[in-house]
C-alpha cells in the first residue's frame, strides 16, 4: 500500500489520528485496509497525538465483517481465523493507547463495528444510530472484544440478552446503557466527534493517561489499592509539565495552554 493510500484510512488532524474502519466502496463492511494500517499507527503512536477517532467513511459507521467474503473463502475458517487475529491486534493497540479514543458511531454498527464501539471512551452517535451484535444471526460467536467490554458497560445480565438475541439497540437505549456516550443530530455526528478530539488533543495528555490507567486497574483491585494508587497519581501529576500549568492558570485565573506540555 503506498503512502497516498496509507493517507486515506489513516490522517492526523489537529492532533487527532483519524482512522478509517470502514468504507462505502467496501458496502460499509469492516475495510481491513483501514484496521492494519491503524494498527500500525497505534504502535507508532507519538507524542503529538492528543486523541484517536474511529469513523466510516459511508452512511454507516460499520455495518460488521464482510459475510460475503466469508461465504466465497474456500477455507472459512482459516479465512475468518486470520481476520480474527488482524481485528485482534487492532483491538490490543488500541487498548493499549493513553489518549482517549472516540467513536464517530453514524448509522448502523454492527457485529464488529458494535465491538469497536464498546472499546470508545466516547462514542458519539445520532438519533439515526442502532447497533447490533449480528452474530446469531449468521450462526457466529462474538470477536472483536465483545464478550470482555460488554459485560463491563452494561453487566452481564443485560450483555447476555443482548448477545444471545441478537438485540437491535436504538440510539436512545444505547444512551441509557452508557454504549453512547452523548447524541446529537445524525448530519452532526462526525463534526462533534472531530470537535470533541480536538478538544482532548488540547488538553493536558499526561492527565487523560492517567485516568485511563487508574479506570484500568480499577477492575481488578480493592479500594484500598486504588486509593494508593489515586494518591501517588495525583501528587506525581503535581510536578509534571501539565500538572503546573492547569494549577498556575486556575490560581492566576487564566485559560491554561498545554501545548507541548507532557
Amino acid at each position: 500500500m503506498t503512502s497516498t493510500q496509507q493517507a486515506d484510512y489513516v490522517t492526523t488532524v489537529d492532533g487527532v489520528l483519524l482512522i478509517t474502519v470502514a468504507t462505502a466502496a467496501h458496502g460499509t463492511s469492516m475495510d481491513f485496509a483501514g484496521i492494519n494500517v491503524g494498527t500500525a499507527a497505534l504502535r507508532a503512536l507519538g507524542a503529538e497525538v492528543g486523541a484517536v477517532l474511529l469513523r466510516g467513511t459511508g452512511s454507516n459507521f460499520c455495518a460488521g465483517g464482510d459475510v460475503r467474503g466469508f461465504a466465497a473463502a474456500q477455507d472459512r475458517s482459516a479465512h475468518i481465523h486470520g481476520l480474527a487475529t488482524d481485528l485482534h491486534e487492532f483491538v490490543r493497540a488500541l487498548d493499549a493507547t493513553t489518549v482517549p479514543v472516540l467513536a464517530a458511531v453514524q448509522g448502523w454498527a454492527a457485529g464488529a463495528g458494535m465491538s469497536l464501539v464498546c472499546l470508545a471512551d466516547i462514542a458519539v452517535g445520532g438519533p439515526g444510530t442502532k447497533l447490533r451484535p449480528a452474530y446469531p444471526g449468521i450462526a457466529l460467536s462474538p470477536d472483536g472484544g465483545m464478550s470482555w467490554t460488554l459485560p463491563r458497560l452494561v453487566g452481564a445480565g443485560r450483555a447476555r440478552d443482548i448477545l444471545l438475541t441478537d438485540a437491535v439497540l436504538d440510539a436512545d437505549e444505547a444512551l441509557r446503557l452508557g454504549i453512547l456516550s452523548k447524541l446529537v443530530a445524525d448530519e452532526k455526528v462526525a463534526d462533534e466527534t472531530l470537535r470533541l478530539a480536538r478538544t482532548f488533543a488540547a488538553g493536558p495528555h499526561s492527565t487523560y493517561a492517567s485516568i485511563k490507567s487508574l479506570l484500568r486497574q480499577s477492575d481488578s483491585t480493592t479500594l484500598s489499592d486504588q486509593l494508593d494508587r489515586e494518591r501517588e497519581s495525583i501528587a506525581a501529576a503535581a510536578n509534571t509539565p501539565a500538572g503546573r500549568e492547569g494549577v498556575n492558570a486556575f490560581a492566576e485565573k487564566r485559560k491554561p495552554d498545554y501545548t507541548g506540555l507532557a
